[in-house]
């Protein structure tokens, strides 16, 4: 089901832009109202469990499809004009996220989710692209923004990253022990690095703006 979701999602995107914007609020229309209670349900599981154990377990394999589900919604969102709340959650509800990927969860699951952080962080909405501006236009995308930015920095401080691991194997951020015979995953170093570094720069940009209005 999230599978077949998600493929719906990913269609409807590459129809024609024209009856996109339509199509989507129909489709997701009736999602919007139990999405965050799903959400919830699945990211607040306990992934300490045995079931997800194994990279190729159906909790695990559920798992991704949601994950995949997640990224469709935040590639749907540049097509409506007021996001709807199942679009926005990843952002709004983005410690969920944080608190998965410090889990003992597969690391297949742990990159996939610190890639989707990746593209939360560099999503623009049609309109701050067009306008060319480095900072977000676009109320409603300011305001989920710097929500995960909040989220990303408040765990910062709890050590979060000391428990992220760079590869499949027993090397961690911020380690200078990598594990014998394995690299680090460069692809999952340069994404949580960016992802820092974009939740800085958000909320320096946004206290000088508040401080500018006051």
């Amino acid at each position: 089901c999230l599978w077949t979701l998600a493929a719906i999602l990913k269609q409807t995107l590459q129809d024609a832009p024209v009856t996109t914007a339509g199509v989507l609020k129909k489709l997701l229309a009736p999602l919007d109202v139990v999405f965050e209670g799903f959400y919830n349900a699945i990211l607040l599981h306990h992934f300490d469990s045995h079931h997800y154990t194994s990279p190729y377990s159906e909790a695990t394999n559920n798992l991704i499809s949601f994950i995949d589900l997640l990224e469709a919604l935040l590639a749907s969102r540049i097509e409506l004009e007021l996001p709807l709340r199942c679009q926005r959650i990843l952002f709004l509800k983005v410690s969920y996220v944080l608190n998965v990927i410090s889990s003992s969860i597969p690391y297949i699951i742990k990159k996939k989710l610190i890639l989707l952080l990746k593209k939360c962080v560099l999503y623009k909405s049609r309109e701050d692209a067009k306008s060319g501006s480095l900072f977000l236009q676009t109320p409603s995308l300011s305001e989920d923004m710097l929500a995960l930015s909040n989220a990303v920095l408040q765990v910062m401080n709890l050590t979060w990253l000391n428990q992220i691991p760079l590869s499949g194997k027993s090397s961690y951020f911020g380690s200078s022990d990598a594990a014998p015979g394995h690299d680090s995953d460069q692809t999952v170093l340069r994404a949580l690095s960016l992802v820092v570094l974009k939740a800085v720069e958000f909320k320096i940009h946004n206290s000088a703006t508040e401080t500018e209005i006051k």
